[in-house]
């Protein structure tokens, strides 16, 4: 019998899960470090979002792990049964669909927090666009599920594409958004001002990446349709949305954004506090004639610590900051 080439079919599906289980311990110790920095402030919803992230990606690669143990180990040299789709690849993609939207829903809650006081358009409208993509993710199901060949896939093709180019397009409108709130989001303060620039830079990163890994999968199945090699780049695609947004949780840690953004060289803005900075009896005048009148405004430094100095819009904008991170 003759020898079966599977390095551009199976081999691929297995050196993407095994990439993918290496990005699984990334999202392993990611996990851990959130827990670990938070440990003591007992179950809130960022908690509950990154363990239903992480079972979620755990689920992944059992799955992907049952697959390539099918076709590879228990159905060796059986050249009809690498023909059929097993349970556990329409379950795999299944798995994927949800783990994408959830980190659109939870990057969509991201953007409700900042732009909370300031606009309410923008995102209405990427709720709109992320509610109605979803049934894009339904009528995925339904295809894959309804296929029971691997060459069932060239007939639902469409389907494929016009998922994976839905991420795509989110993934932008997700990434620009927020930039673009960030970047409206500047208050003055250096060291604030640097978190905002990181932060647009990590969203960019990642914005970028998913979207690009998004558009491998597409260029890859049309160039190749008669392997699975897109599939492979597909695994990771998965780990690339969970390792991001985690990674978005663990920047506030880093950047040292623990509740204050300020930092502690503002730019003093024009705000007069009698009580707190002035004295101006007239036993002081009489006490001091020689004092100027610009020595007598000085603001001392007892007054750049309290709370009433900074004025309210940009309190306001660092606690929208903070809620990013």
């Amino acid at each position: 019998m003759a020898q079966l080439d599977l390095n551009s079919t199976f081999g691929a599906l297995y050196i993407g899960g095994t990439i993918g289980a290496i990005f699984f311990g990334l999202s392993n110790v990611q996990a851990f470090l959130y827990f670990q920095t938070r440990k003591g402030s007992g179950v809130t919803f960022y908690k509950l979002a990154v363990f239903w992230l992480w079972f979620l990606d755990a689920l992944h690669v059992c799955l992907v792990t049952h697959l390539t143990y099918y076709y590879l180990v228990t159905n060796y040299a059986n050249p009809l049964a690498l023909l059929e789709m097993v349970w556990s690849f329409k379950a795999l993609i299944v798995i994927d669909v949800f783990i994408v939207y959830s980190v659109h829903l939870l990057y969509l809650q991201r953007i409700w927090i900042i732009s909370k006081g300031r606009t309410r358009i923008l995102p209405v409208f990427i709720t709109v666009i992320i509610v109605s993509a979803s049934s894009i993710g339904f009528v995925l199901f339904w295809a894959v599920f309804r296929s029971q060949l691997f060459s069932d896939l060239i007939k639902i093709r469409w389907s494929i594409y016009l998922s994976l180019s839905t991420m795509t397009m989110i993934d932008l409108l997700i990434a620009s958004s927020l930039c673009y709130l960030l970047a409206s989001a500047k208050t003055g303060f250096s060291k604030t001002d640097m978190t905002l620039r990181t932060l647009v830079r990590d969203i960019v990163n990642t914005g970028c990446l998913t979207s690009m890994c998004s558009m491998a999968c597409i260029i890859t199945d049309a160039a190749m349709p008669n392997n699975f090699v897109f599939l492979g780049i597909e695994f990771l695609l998965s780990k690339l949305y969970v390792n991001s947004y985690m990674a978005l949780l663990n920047a506030r840690h880093y950047l040292g954004s623990d509740g204050s953004t300020h930092s502690s060289q503002p730019r003093p803005p024009h705000v007069y506090r009698p009580e707190l900075q002035v004295d101006v009896s007239h036993e002081s005048q009489d006490r001091s004639p020689r004092t100027s009148k610009v020595d007598r405004f000085q603001i001392s430094d007892s007054a750049l610590e309290h709370p009433t100095y900074y004025p309210p819009a940009v309190t306001g904008r660092a606690h929208s900051i903070a809620a990013v991170v």
